[in-house]
């Protein structure tokens, strides 16, 4: 069966049992959540300027606490999969040092958006509960950034409220970029805190515009498998991949892949290495999906929608080359499935999750069939879009 997705209002009481434990007592003040996400189609495009279609996630991270006085704010998660300390605190002046990172990793997120925090910084004791798995491409980072930012937004009160949403994404991408040392794109930021209960979010990744797309049927579910792998390539291999797609659009002559048509990419064989045509033909192919299934998404065409998934994980598997043996094997049995309409790894690949679209009387059978063919031990959510970032009042 698939996991039991915890509810946001356990995940609170959580947070606020740990707060009065860690803080002799007390009560919070403020308390918010962030989701996490799953991206639909449009993997690896969002750093090539192109288009992307995650929708947000009921696997949320939760930050409850309060204003402090002084220059130090401490931070607990309550995370049993996070490695290192639980428990730490950060001083305001250790926030622009030349060496921004720290041990523990996880609180670097945290420590880089209090540093890219658009208005006062306060101080604070804060507990963090999640239920977003970490290292499993459903951008457990992301939700943890954006809550922290939600957090500092709640404790400043209406003073927060004149930053667009989108000022708000970018500030807490830098943080990952200059803190995480992770150069990721501006997808997971912008679900996180634009995600809609019953909507999936296509994002011009260029324009920085964002618009919702109807996504509620009672036939169909979306069921993410969780691999449970995670290969130590991910970090080194997403900058390489960057760096290629990088240089396919500086041999074209383009500022980005997102101008590259796929006559360019056939020009660009005469030129370039096999890599970097491999890498180009996925991010131009990749970006025409996406837009196709949006529109496909518009008028419920499931069965196409499904098709362009499949197609996504071939070209993210044989041109991007960031798939894994499990991602492929999980999509294959998936495949295999009556009922199935569509399936892809989703993230940065080399492990985590994959994502299926399948028929509501068949997601049983689905999950029964992976759990006796699949080589690992998979972990299973069924999902519907939620709502992005909110201050709970």
């Amino acid at each position: 069966m698939a996991e039991q997705i915890p509810s946001l209002e356990s995940l609170i009481a959580a947070a606020k049992s740990g707060f009065r434990e860690e803080f002799d007592g007390e009560d919070p003040s403020a308390v918010v959540f962030a989701p996490g996400r799953v991206n639909l189609i449009g993997e690896h495009t969002d750093y090539n300027d192109g288009f992307v279609l995650p929708m947000a996630l009921p696997l949320v991270t939760v930050m409850v606490g309060s204003r402090t006085e002084g220059d130090e704010s401490i931070v607990v998660t309550r995370n049993e999969d996070i490695k290192g300390a639980r428990r730490v605190k950060i001083q305001k002046k250790e926030l622009f040092t030349v060496d921004r990172r720290c041990e523990p990793k996880w609180a670097n997120y945290v420590k880089g958006v209090l540093a890219n925090y658009i208005g006062e910084t306060p101080t604070f004791k804060a507990v963090i509960v999640s239920s977003v798995p970490i290292g499993g491409g459903l951008s457990s980072s992301a939700a943890l950034e954006v809550v922290t930012y939600q957090f500092l937004d709640a404790l400043n009160g209406d003073k927060s409220r004149s930053v667009m949403p989108t000022d708000k994404a970018l500030a807490c991408q830098k943080a990952e970029h200059d803190y995480a040392g992770m150069p990721c794109g501006i997808m997971d930021q912008f679900i996180s805190f634009l995600g809609k209960k019953d909507c999936a979010l296509l994002i011009d990744c260029r324009m920085m515009t964002s618009k919702l797309i109807p996504f509620a049927d009672d036939n169909v579910v979306v069921l993410v498998t969780n691999s449970n792998v995670k290969h130590e390539l991910t970090g080194s291999e997403y900058s390489t991949r960057r760096k290629q797609c990088e240089k396919a659009a500086l041999q074209l002559k383009k500022l980005s892949l997102r101008d590259v048509a796929v006559e360019d990419v056939k020009r660009l064989e005469d030129v370039a290495e096999e890599d970097i045509v491999k890498r180009a033909r996925h991010v131009v192919t990749e970006i025409a999906r996406t837009k196709d299934a949006a529109d496909a998404l518009k008028v419920k065409d499931f069965v196409r929608f499904g098709e362009l998934m499949t197609q996504s994980h071939k070209s993210l598997k044989d041109d991007f080359e960031v798939s894994c043996k499990e991602l492929d094997e999980l999509v294959d049995i998936a495949l295999s499935v009556k009922g199935v309409l569509g399936s892809r790894m989703t993230g940065g690949g080399f492990g985590g999750c994959t994502v299926t679209l399948v028929y509501r009387n068949s997601v049983d059978l689905l999950i029964a069939t992976i759990k006796t063919e699949y080589s690992g031990i998979p972990t299973f959510y069924v999902c519907s879009p939620s709502d992005g970032a909110q201050i709970i009042h």
